[in-house]
């Protein structure tokens, strides 16, 4: 996926240092208890929605914006679910630190389908059916939200 103009720009002054970056995701569960996951663009696993908070924007409807620009599903937020840090390195060489925080959803509208850039497959999925390969974000993601009133997840603090 291109960066986006923001992350372009800061590039241009720290090269391919490391970026702190927000972001945010969300498990989409239907009436049936089904997850809602996306083959990536990036690497052709399966994976949830999720992206980077544009400036200006709320981590609520970033993360709405997401799951409606991957996979054509309009959702609605029942709970913040949990909040991490993970370290990525990509091809080109840049170094991004992301703190993502991620929510539980409900699909109320739109129509599963992917986008062709982002998601090249969209579908919802039994959670004792997940496909195989799930990463161990995603799989923790889809853990933290399996009850609806559990509390949000953290990792504890280190000191």
């Amino acid at each position: 996926m291109p960066a986006s103009p923001y992350v372009t720009d800061l590039r241009a002054h720290v090269g391919h240092d490391l970026l702190l970056l927000p972001g945010a995701g969300a498990v989409v569960r239907d009436d049936q208890g089904r997850i809602l996951l996306m083959r990536s663009g990036d690497d052709g696993r399966w994976a949830l929605p999720a992206g980077m908070i544009e400036p200006g924007e709320q981590p609520a409807d970033a993360a709405l914006r997401e799951i409606f620009e991957e996979t054509g599903v309009v959702a609605e937020i029942e709970r913040l679910a949990g909040v991490g840090m993970h370290e990525s390195v990509y091809p080109n060489g840049d170094h991004c630190q992301y703190l993502t925080v991620w929510f539980r959803c409900r699909a109320v509208g739109g129509e599963a389908r992917p986008d062709g850039v982002e998601s090249l497959e969209v579908g919802w999925f039994a959670p004792d059916t997940l496909p195989e390969g799930l990463g161990e974000r995603t799989l923790l993601r889809i853990e933290t939200t399996a009850d609806p009133i559990a509390p949000v997840w953290f990792p504890p603090p280190t000191t």
